[in-house]
Parts: C-alpha cells; structure tokens; sequence
C-alpha cells in the first residue's frame, strides 16, 4: 500500500516515508506509513505469529511501539526532530493473528520545547489501545 499525503511538505512526506520504511525496528514489526498529515500520522501492521505473547495474543508491547511511532511520527510531520519523554497506553482490547490494525497519532499541543500527543489504536472498527504521549523538541528536520 502506498502512504496517502494529506497535506504535508512533499519533501518532508518523503523524507518521513523512506525513513520509517528503512527503519529497523519498523522493518522487525512490520510497521507501515499508511498516511501522514500535518500533526497526524497512521501506521499500519498485519499481525503475525511473531508478534503474538506466550498467551497466543497480540503482545502489548506491539501494541505501544505503534502507539509511539504514530505520535512520534505526528510529531515529525510538523518538521520536528522530536524523542519520546513519556508515554502510557490503555490496552482495551485484543487483536487477532493476520488482522490489520492501525495505530492514528495526533499531535494535541506543540509547544517551543514539548509537544502533547495522543494515539489510538484500532482493529477494523474496534478501539483495542489509547495512548499519551509527551515528546521533547531535539531540532528540526532539514528538508
């Protein structure tokens, strides 16, 4: 599937939609840009066995690092080289193996230094996680 740009700077779309597709950690998971907008971001996966728990459910894990890729990468959509300062997720519900979900981030507040982040995150129509997120302002991105 090729990534939807919804508005952003189309040399930041792809500076953003070549990094996370070279990213290890996305590549690992399986993380997919599926849209990127100023102050969103989508991210996609198809669950596999290797992302199951010792339960045969989808590891909560899975879960938060999507979570944190769709607010960091809302973030990133604003020009902002930005990291993780705090996050927490609710896991609602569980997902199933060879389901798509995705993980929607949106940024809340940009600040100078800190930006106020929320994601949700669905399977189908189901809210199965939410998260919150805070990130610290570390540059800007050259584009």
């Amino acid at each position: 599937m090729n990534a939807i740009n919804s508005g952003v700077n189309e040399k930041l779309f792809v500076l953003i939609r070549d990094s996370i597709s070279k990213t290890p950690f996305y590549n690992l998971l399986g993380l997919t840009l599926n849209e990127l907008g100023p102050g969103f971001a989508e991210i996609g996966i198809v669950t596999r066995p290797e992302h199951t728990n010792p339960l045969g459910l989808i590891h909560g894990g899975v879960y938060m690092a999507m979570a944190d890729a769709a607010m960091g990468n809302a973030v990133r959509s604003l020009g902002v080289k930005a990291v993780t300062v705090e996050c927490s997720t609710s896991l609602i519900a569980a997902s199933g193996l060879n389901e798509k979900m995705v993980a929607q981030g949106k940024v809340l507040k940009a600040g100078k230094s800190l930006f106020f982040v929320e994601a949700s995150l669905f399977c189908g129509d189901k809210l199965i996680a939410h998260s919150k997120g805070t990130f610290y302002k570390a540059g800007d991105i050259d584009i």
